[in-house]
């Protein structure tokens, strides 16, 4: 078990810090606390009325989407496996209902064409953290606005293993491209070549018109210099960064020169 950052820092600040299996559980302690603000931020659970009521400014959440665009447990993975070219992060005011609070601040933020779940998550937390020390100065000084979300929403549920096994018969180039960037790094996109399984962790479309008979999940090309194309429904991907069973991620160069992998051998 490894500690988070934010506990890293408090124990070097000597500030602290509780771990209750149930928040419920140190509702008197925060309530002793006399809070003026309590900030949730990857908490992943609902805070119940009784603490919700606590601090004078009431509780804020750091939410990373447009909210009510994506609510749940995975807005980051699910704004880039729906291919959506612009997400962003929401300040708003708790309730008992899961990210359906007043919102108080957002910021849109450009989705890149090859980030992955991993990078995005990495910006959209600098650019929350500023957000977030906007927001509490606003709601100090009572300039803070409260905007309702409204009845209509999408949510992002938490991922499962059976999403990351990747369908070449189902899949578009795009579609196992946005599978393999969303699930990066965690879980990983995979399939399984011969008996063994290998992960995807970076892929590309090929941009020329694939005009093969090969059936999807074929190899079409397999060369330590050329790298590895595999065909899909509609055209091609080229495979950067593949990881093979027991081993660690690598190049498709490097993964190439201690693997054989013939055309025309089938992924599946």
């Amino acid at each position: 078990m490894l500690a988070c950052p934010v506990k890293e820092f408090a124990m070097e600040n000597n500030l602290r810090i509780a771990q209750p299996e149930k928040v419920k559980e140190i509702k008197e302690e925060i309530a002793n606390l006399e809070p003026d603000m309590i900030v949730v931020v990857s908490y992943g659970k609902f805070l119940p009325a009784s603490i919700l009521k606590i601090p004078k400014y009431g509780a804020i959440n750091v939410h990373p989407s447009l909210l009510p665009k994506y609510r749940g447990s995975a807005p980051i993975q699910w704004a880039i496996l729906k291919g959506d070219e612009v997400t962003g992060t929401t300040i708003m005011k708790m309730n008992e209902k899961m990210d359906a609070g007043d919102i108080i601040l957002q910021k849109q933020v450009p989705i890149n064409e090859n980030e992955t779940t991993g990078e995005l998550w990495n910006r959209l937390s600098t650019i929350s953290s500023k957000l977030l020390s906007e927001a509490v100065e606003k709601i100090e000084k009572g300039q803070a606005t409260y905007t309702k979300q409204g009845e209509t929403y999408t949510l992002a549920p938490m991922l499962t293993k059976e999403m990351a096994k990747i369908d070449w018969n189902k899949l578009t180039s795009r579609e196992l491209k946005n599978l393999v960037r969303g699930l990066n790094p965690i879980l990983g996109a995979y399939c399984n070549l011969g008996q063994k399984k290998i992960k995807l962790w970076k892929v590309e479309i090929v941009p020329e018109k694939i005009d093969l008979e090969e059936a999807p999940g074929a190899v079409i090309v397999a060369d330590c210099k050329k790298g590895l194309q595999i065909k899909t429904i509609d055209g091609a991907i080229a495979v950067l960064e593949i990881q093979g069973e027991n081993a660690r991620k690598m190049s498709i160069q490097e993964f190439l020169r201690g693997n054989n992998i013939e055309v025309g051998e089938k992924l599946i």
